[in-house]
This record gives C-alpha cells, structure tokens and sequence, in this order.
C-alpha cells in the first residue's frame, strides 16, 4: 500500500487502494472519484445544482419548467413554461434535486434538467 493515498471520505479508513479511475475503501466498501474528494475538501462540500442550460442555481430563485411533465393522480401534467418560485435546493431520490410548490399541483421535486433559470 502506498502511503499517499487519501483515508475514505465516508468512514476514515486508511487501507484505501486505486481501481482503475476510482479509489475504493475496503472497509465500508465506498467508491469515488479521487478529483471529487479534492474539490468536497477544498470548497468546503459545497454541492453545485445547474439548470438544463448551465446557469448554477441557488435556494430562493425562480425557474421556467422546459418541457411538459406527467404527474401521477392527475388528469393533466405540467405544462412547458410554467414558472416556480422559491425553489430550495435539496439531496432528492433519483435525481430530483429541487422541492418548490407548483400552483394547482401542491409540493413536488423536480430535476434540475428539466428547469430553466428565469
């Protein structure tokens, strides 16, 4: 084992070893990216949520829903250009990183790919 490879980022562990572009802990079986511990240690794990065209978004803003969504339990989805106001920034299941209130609809997550900052 070599000595300058970085202790797990999830449990600490020092017995962590290089596979392929990942490095990987085999004691709690964690696997990342060893660019991704470097940018979490020195920005201070701040996480960067983009819209679908790039514009980096902050709790609080105002997006445009891009493209018509289904919504279960209604007749009719989210039509393309609907706007979100006050949106917050969250860790979601499957990708939906955005919780906000949508008019007519009631609380719901989107995914960031599907918005536009307005």
């Amino acid at each position: 084992m070599s000595d300058n490879l970085p202790a797990c980022p999830q449990c600490g562990g020092e017995y962590t070893y290089e596979m392929d572009a990942l490095m990987v802990c085999p004691e709690c079986g964690h696997e990342w990216a060893p660019a991704d511990a470097g940018a979490a240690a020195a920005g201070g794990g701040e996480r960067v949520v983009k819209d679908s065209v790039g514009n980096v978004l902050n709790d609080g803003d105002t997006v445009t829903v891009v493209k018509a969504l289904k919504v279960k339990g209604s007749a009719s989805g989210i039509k393309a250009g609907t706007k979100v106001r006050n949106i917050r920034l969250v860790d979601g299941v499957d990708g939906h990183d955005i919780d906000c209130r949508i008019e007519g609809f009631g609380a719901m997550q989107l995914k960031s790919s599907v918005v536009k900052k307005a």
